[in-house]
């Protein structure tokens, strides 16, 4: 399972970014993806969550702010990020839980190669 992130870069601060992340590869179905960040020098924090049905939860610091949703036929979540402030800037990463084909009643967990937003002030 391969998952594909972009849409990252550079934006001033008060400006808008949408992040997308493609799933590909053999499984039967993701159960949930989200979409983590990485500023430098700190560790990987929880951005936003959205699971196969139930509530989407976001860190306190983007609600209000970010929205995450996912288009289940493209095997694609989205984040979009609108008022970006100049301390979101971080290495941000898609992920999925992922039940394989093989393993139908396991779930393996994936991360995307990451992408790169930058805020200035």
């Amino acid at each position: 399972v391969q998952l594909q992130a972009s849409g990252g870069g550079l934006v001033q601060a008060g400006g808008s970014l949408i992040l997308s992340c493609a799933a590909s590869g053999n499984f039967w179905r993701i159960d949930a993806m989200a979409w983590y960040r990485q500023a430098p020098g700190s560790q990987r924090e929880l951005v936003a969550h959205i699971p196969l049905r139930g509530t989407t939860n976001y860190a306190d610091s983007v609600k209000g702010r970010f929205t995450i949703s996912r288009d289940n036929a493209k095997n694609t979540v989205y984040l979009q990020m609108n008022s970006l402030k100049p301390e979101d800037t971080a290495v941000y990463y898609c992920y999925a839980k992922v039940r394989l084909k093989a393993t139908v009643l396991q779930q393996t967990d994936y991360w995307g190669q990451g992408t790169l937003v930058t805020v200035s002030s």
